[in-house]
């Protein structure tokens, strides 16, 4: 595998660029986080937690790096042992399986996780001196939230961010965008939606013709893969030891992502090794990829499909779950609308605190929700069975998402009979259909399938291609993590102001 086109360098490419990287965050006084400080943010050093109190989590000031963790408060100003979660009751999910939801809108700067996946992609680059901030421009290609978290990575890091997206994604992400980037022609519109991958590829081969662009391709980067597997892993396994303090028969089934550029999966892999639990992918219903082979457009914003990315470990994906979008669009409306979420306390009997957190649910963590749901009937789980999940962000994002479905799907008014045709169709009667119980060949299937957009379309070696569908080449991926400490440590202390 090439390890620099990939962001697996664990050695030095050009000591010049490092020198000039050196030399501008020392005039900035930006300081780089470990990997196993965002892990465990109790290792970051007292001096920098201390300054850390007087800055605001959404300004873009380089300490906020040492913030992008799941150990945020819900203030976000301060850190937690234990990562901000819900439990869902029996009363919301219809089922005895405890579904427990970590909240990724506890992230800084962009109220999401995925600002935690571009520091994993670009920061590697930078010690390894692959990434030069006085000319080199960083570009995000995304679907979702991964373009914002990597234009407010680059403000941190004092370089120039270019995000590129569907021109059908929510205008809350636009409008965030246009505050963020250095230059208004750092927002490029691609054709189509959600679906629409390949576009984005398209324009970033245009872009990457310029040597000043550094394509972070967040399908391909394996520093997506790796920083997820150790911080979303270990947070989420914070998450469930606690739980299991209280209740110590709890056993941990499952962890539930969508795919998306198949980095917060990763996690999947941590959580197995250590708890031996299923590892569930999931799609949307009108794009079954890796269901079906299918194809189609959705608004499930942000989970990516009709291609396989190269950082998704499919062999060791045990199950696949496709959930419809009408149903995170008409849920999206239930949980935040007044009607709503007093149709959930009043006649469901939900308590009224948890109802009040449904807004850190954006569209994705309500898709996640329902394939946990799926998961658990059809395994047949039962109160001491959990399942994890993530809320990759909250239903701010998608206000105007909001709005549109509404005039949609209730054109007379969102009114308390329209709320209970909603739970009663989405949560009461959520069936455990389009549920795979991913066989070896199934596996090999899935796999295959990223032949197309990997060899035949970007390029990637079959060798290099292959090579993924071993364990062991995942094991030794992983492990380069502790390398990249070592370097980000070493350009710290070149830089010389990791200790105030």
């Amino acid at each position: 595998m090439p390890t620099e086109r990939l962001g697996l360098a664990d050695e030095l490419v050009d000591a010049e660029v490092l020198e000039r990287t050196a030399e501008r965050f020392r005039e900035r006084r930006i300081a780089l986080p470990t990997f196993a400080q965002l892990a465990d943010p109790g290792l970051v050093p007292d001096a920098i937690r201390a300054h850390l109190a007087a800055i605001d989590p959404d300004e873009a000031h380089p300490l906020n790096l040492f913030r992008v963790h799941w150990h945020n408060a819900a203030d976000r100003h301060g850190a937690v042992d234990v990562p901000e979660h819900l439990v869902l009751p029996r009363e919301l999910t219809g089922v005895d399986a405890t579904i427990v939801v970590a909240l990724g809108d506890r992230f800084p700067l962009i109220d999401a996780h995925k600002v935690l996946a571009a520091y994993g992609c670009l920061a590697p680059r930078l010690v390894t001196g692959q990434f030069d901030p006085t000319r080199h421009r960083a570009v995000w290609p995304s679907t979702g939230n991964y373009c914002r978290g990597g234009v407010a990575i680059s403000r941190l890091m004092d370089c120039r961010g270019v995000a590129v997206l569907p021109e059908g994604m929510s205008a809350e992400r636009f409008h965030w965008l246009e505050r963020w980037v250095m230059e208004p022609e750092d927002v490029i519109r691609t054709p189509g939606v959600e679906s629409n991958v390949k576009e984005i590829y398209d324009r970033c081969h245009v872009l990457a013709e310029d040597p000043e662009n550094v394509i972070l391709n967040q399908f391909a980067e394996f520093g997506n893969h790796i920083v997820h597997y150790l911080a979303t892993g270990s947070a989420l396994e914070r998450i469930f030891g606690a739980l299991a303090e209280q209740r110590p028969e709890l056993r941990l089934r499952a962890f539930v992502s969508a795919t998306g550029s198949a980095g917060t999966i990763g996690a999947g892999d941590y959580l197995k090794e250590r708890h031996g639990s299923l590892t569930v992918a999931v799609e949307a219903l009108e794009c079954p990829t890796m269901l079906s082979n299918g194809f189609g457009e959705h608004n499930i914003q942000g989970i990516g499909d009709k291609h396989i990315p190269l950082i998704h470990n499919v062999m060791a994906t045990d199950l696949v779950v496709a959930v419809t979008d009408r149903a995170t669009d008409d849920l999206l409306v239930l949980f935040n609308t007044p009607v709503g979420r007093e149709y959930l306390v009043r006649r469901r009997g939900v308590p009224g605190a948890l109802v009040g957190a449904l807004g850190s649910l954006g569209v994705s963590s309500i898709c996640n929700v329902l394939a946990a749901i799926k998961v658990a009937k059809h395994q047949h789980l039962g109160p001491d069975d959990v399942i994890l999940t993530v809320a990759t962000d909250g239903a701010p994002m998608y206000a105007t998402e909001r709005d549109r479905i509404t005039a949609r799907d209730f054109p007379a008014g969102f009114d308390a009979v329209a709320a209970g045709e909603v739970f009663g169709a989405y949560l009461q009667a959520a069936a455990e259909d389009h549920v795979l119980e991913a066989t070896r060949a199934d596996r090999d299937r899935i796999f295959n399938l990223g032949y197309y957009t990997w060899v035949e379309q970007q390029g990637v070696p079959i060798d290099e291609f292959e090579e993924r569908r071993e364990p062991a080449f995942w094991a030794a991926t992983r492990g380069i993590v502790e390398r990249w400490d070592e370097l980000i440590g070493e350009f710290n202390d070149r830089v010389g102001v990791s200790r105030e």
